[in-house]
């Protein structure tokens, strides 16, 4: 199993522009707000819908701590946008469909599943701060209760 290897908390965050719900998803757009940067493994399948829904359900707190919440995944943008629609999320899903802004993060990693080893988005959470610096890294995140401790975590940035 390979470690991975991404931007740790005190370094800065590698910049992304990825196509993405609504537009865009660029961290340089963000620029003196907090970003909740979530990677999941694909659109519409149970624990990745149980997560979007958490974070979509929390919006309106993130919003009200300063920070924007964007779900990333290697699925394409019209997958993105039938999962959104769908499920009802207002979070902004940015598609990396080339795997750039996964490797670098450190979330392109081997998994394994019924003794079958295979590469695969890991779920993780990067907080970064209005000046672009990591605060806060969650690897391997369990999704109950995930969302509600990154709000915790982005309100103490404050």
């Amino acid at each position: 199993m390979t470690i991975p290897q991404g931007p740790e908390i005190g370094a800065p965050a590698p910049a992304f522009d990825l196509p993405a719900t609504g537009g865009s998803a660029k961290l340089a757009d963000h620029a003196g707000k907090a970003v909740v940067l979530y990677f999941y493994p694909k659109d519409d399948t149970p624990g990745c819908t149980t997560e979007a829904q958490d974070f979509t359900a929390a919006a309106a707190d993130f919003a009200a701590a300063g920070a924007v919440v964007i779900g990333v995944s290697k699925d394409p943008l019209k997958s993105h946008e039938k999962f959104a629609a769908k499920r009802g999320l207002t979070v902004i899903l940015g598609s990396d469909e080339t795997g750039t802004t996964c490797e670098d993060y450190g979330v392109w990693v081997e998994k394994s599943m019924y003794g079958k080893t295979y590469m695969g988005v890991e779920r993780a959470t990067f907080l970064i701060d209005g000046a672009g610096i990591v605060r806060g890294v969650w690897r391997k995140v369990k999704v109950k209760g995930h969302a509600a401790e990154v709000l915790e975590a982005a309100k103490a940035l404050g």
